[in-house]
């Protein structure tokens, strides 16, 4: 049976089953499966090959199956290397090597593991044309596959559900969802002629696209809360500065050109989260210990969140800064009683501050009814400032 739609023999054949080898989206479930082990410390290294071989299957599978679909069914796209019979053959051995992978992992591991892993070449079988017709398929297939990728990796290294390892699942699918958004909405216009309802259809541009960066956003604070509650290691959030910078960047571009940037801040983001969690360079590190500043402690903590407000507000522009000051200036009467009465009440007590008081409460309480809310109001403008089109960012 010919496989190749383009040349005859076995070469072409193997080609074509080849071309189905997407590197830049097979490495990160693989990468996955790393993490999972990793996040074990000490970890079988054979187990973590059976994974990471069945997990290739499974996004192989996906590609196979969504190119068959899309060139031979749908007409979605202009050519496809492989024949239907050649689709049909390769994810027969898909499935049967994702299968073989199963099951030496139920025989070897247990039933559980092969069981949280099992879903994944479901996913990857039924994206299309399935799952890819509504938004949360179409969405949370590929990111789903990698938080379960995570979780039965480690769960095939430990016997156990560790919370780190559930942690860090949820991480991925909150930001890979984010990502996703964003990669459909280059062919928002195509889907909709065709009745693709995907976030971007569903939302609209905007919309969606803001949508997918509170999606990143919520992941990415997610590593610092589970970090902060000790679920994850102490160094985790390290990993977080290189993929806000990429995301900032990419906030601003095409969507085409915002997929491919943040794709390559999701490697950086997991590599970082892997030498985090390996490594463990803060383990036993306690955290900075600012009180050394003694009563001027609390004044300069103001005096840090204060440039840093305004900073956005300078950078916002003259009008930006007015509206703020404005805002901030009706709102001080209402923050004024209020501090002043719960400090009376003594609802709370600011034991590293100055002492000096005014009008009744401490001069940092102050000069906090003034921070808080300028910051507030100048991170609102940085993100909701329009570009000279008009667009949102």
């Amino acid at each position: 049976m010919r496989a190749a739609r383009h040349g005859t023999g076995p070469v072409a054949d193997l080609r074509a089953y080849a071309s189905q080898v997407h590197p830049v989206f097979m490495l990160p479930p693989i990468a996955a499966a790393w993490f999972g082990a990793a996040l074990a410390r000490t970890f079988s290294v054979p187990t973590l090959v059976v994974v990471s071989v069945a997990t290739f299957f499974a996004v192989y599978t996906a590609h196979v199956k969504d190119g068959y679909v899309d060139f031979h069914l749908r007409g979605e796209d202009d050519d496809h290397p492989l024949t239907p019979g050649g689709c049909r053959l390769a994810l027969v051995a898909a499935a049967v090597g994702f299968l073989a992978c199963i099951v030496v992992l139920w025989s070897t591991v247990g039933p559980v593991s092969a069981l949280v892993l099992a879903p994944t070449w479901v996913i990857g079988f039924l994206h299309a044309p399935v799952l890819d017709t509504n938004p949360v398929g179409a969405t949370m297939g590929y990111p789903v596959g990698i938080a379960l990728v995570i979780v039965g990796s480690n769960h095939a290294q430990t016997g156990a559900f560790e919370a780190a390892a559930l942690a860090f699942a949820v991480v991925f699918l909150l930001v890979l969802t984010g990502v996703k958004v964003i990669d459909d909405l280059t062919d928002v216009a195509y889907d909709a002629s065709i009745d693709k309802r995907t976030v971007g259809v569903l939302l609209g541009r905007e919309r969606a696209r803001r949508f997918a960066y509170g999606l990143v956003g919520a992941g990415l604070f997610a590593v610092l809360a589970f970090a902060v509650d000790g679920v994850v290691p102490a160094s985790a959030p390290l990993a977080i500065p290189a993929f806000v910078v990429v995301a900032a960047y990419a906030a601003r571009a095409p969507p085409d050109l915002a997929t491919m940037l943040l794709v390559r801040g999701a490697y950086l983001f997991l590599a970082g989260l892997v030498a985090a969690v390996y490594f463990r360079p803060l383990a036993g590190v306690a955290l900075p210990d600012i009180t050394v500043l003694g009563p001027w402690t609390y004044l300069a903590t103001e005096v840090a969140f204060g440039a840093l407000a305004a900073g956005l507000l300078v950078r916002a522009g003259r009008d930006a800064a007015r509206r703020a000051a404005t805002t901030v200036v009706v709102l001080y009467p209402i923050a004024y009683v209020w501090d002043w009465y719960t400090l009376e009440v003594g609802v709370f007590a600011i034991p590293m501050r100055t002492g000096v008081m005014l009008l009744g409460i401490p001069i940092e309480e102050h000069l906090f009814m003034v921070v808080v809310p300028a910051l507030v109001l100048g991170i609102h403008e940085t993100l909701h400032e329009t570009d000279a089109d008009g667009d949102a960012p």
